[in-house]
């Protein structure tokens, strides 16, 4: 297996400092935590949270779960390829089992990742360790090391405390689109005091406060850092966007020469605009938007 130091991080990730009047006049200053920088193919949070999962397989074939647009299994599969990793993705769908693949699952199989379709309603059961234990046994990888869908577990709460850390000196208040909550955990408990972590969660339902606080006993024992959560900009849920979300894009594209991904970044960037219309920042607070990904 080549050693994860040899694919050359860039770390810490750079930081960059934007002038937006939707801030400024409101006395508040906008930095972008640029984290899609770090590796070309283990985008943003995706290396936070894989890297230390992949030291821990050992070389082991690599069991993770994703839907059809999973940016995780995408940078899982990648992280294969490059390290010399057997990889599997369990899919959530099994009617997609007889369909061309699409974009995104065909470049998961072209880096060499194997496709294992499953039901929808036993992969909601996924993490039940007998369905589990079925699953795994049914993909022929009864000897694999399992990352959970999004890679959010102990390990990868713990991997992400550096982004925190790398922040707490630089802004008071740090956004972040959220999807399973995992990178919000670490975040949050490495910012330090005096300090708070915001997530936008991309996906409907309300479930992400006890998952985050259920990622953090698991990785600390207990609560860490000051964190909340903002429901309101899904715009309809995962992998769901609206013109007015891809006009927002376009124009924060055109302002600062920055490429918007728009099923994670551009709903966080949106939401920000958006609270510091409302007075949510007190002046003189700089606020951090970790890019996480790139379109």
């Amino acid at each position: 297996m080549t050693s994860l130091a040899s694919l050359r991080p860039r770390l810490p990730s750079p930081l960059q400092e934007i002038e937006d009047d939707r801030f400024t006049r409101y006395g508040v200053g906008l930095v972008l935590k640029r984290d899609d920088l770090i590796h070309p193919e283990l985008i943003g949070n995706k290396w936070r949270k894989l890297a230390p999962n992949l030291t821990a397989a050992a070389g082991r074939t690599v069991v993770t779960f994703g839907g059809a647009y999973s940016n995780h299994l995408r940078a899982t599969a990648a992280a294969g390829r490059l390290l010399g990793l057997r990889t599997v993705g369990v899919v959530r769908g099994q009617e997609l089992a007889g369909r061309p693949l699409n974009a995104s699952l065909a470049r998961c199989a072209a880096d060499g990742m194997r496709l294992h379709f499953i039901d929808r309603s036993t992969y909601r059961r996924k993490t039940e360790p007998k369905t589990l234990a079925a699953v795994v046994r049914a993909a022929g990888a009864e000897d694999a090391y399992v990352v959970p869908e999004g890679g959010s577990n102990a390990l990868a709460v713990r991997g992400c405390l550096a982004l925190g850390e790398e922040l707490r000196d630089h802004a008071d208040v740090v956004g972040l689109a959220c999807g399973t909550g995992g990178t919000l955990a670490g975040l949050a408990a490495g910012l330090g005091p005096d300090r708070r972590a915001l997530g936008v969660p991309v996906l409907k339902g309300g479930f992400l406060d006890g998952d985050i606080r259920a990622l953090q006993q698991q990785a600390f024992g207990g609560s860490r850092g000051s964190w909340s959560l903002d429901e309101r900009f899904h715009f309809g849920g995962y992998a769901r966007t609206t013109p007015e979300l891809d006009a927002f894009a376009a124009d924060f594209e055109s302002r600062h020469g920055l490429p918007v991904e728009r099923l994670y970044v551009a709903k966080l960037l949106y939401g920000l605009v958006v609270l510091a219309q409302e007075g949510h920042f007190t002046p003189g607070t700089t606020v951090a938007a970790v890019i996480t990904g790139r379109p």
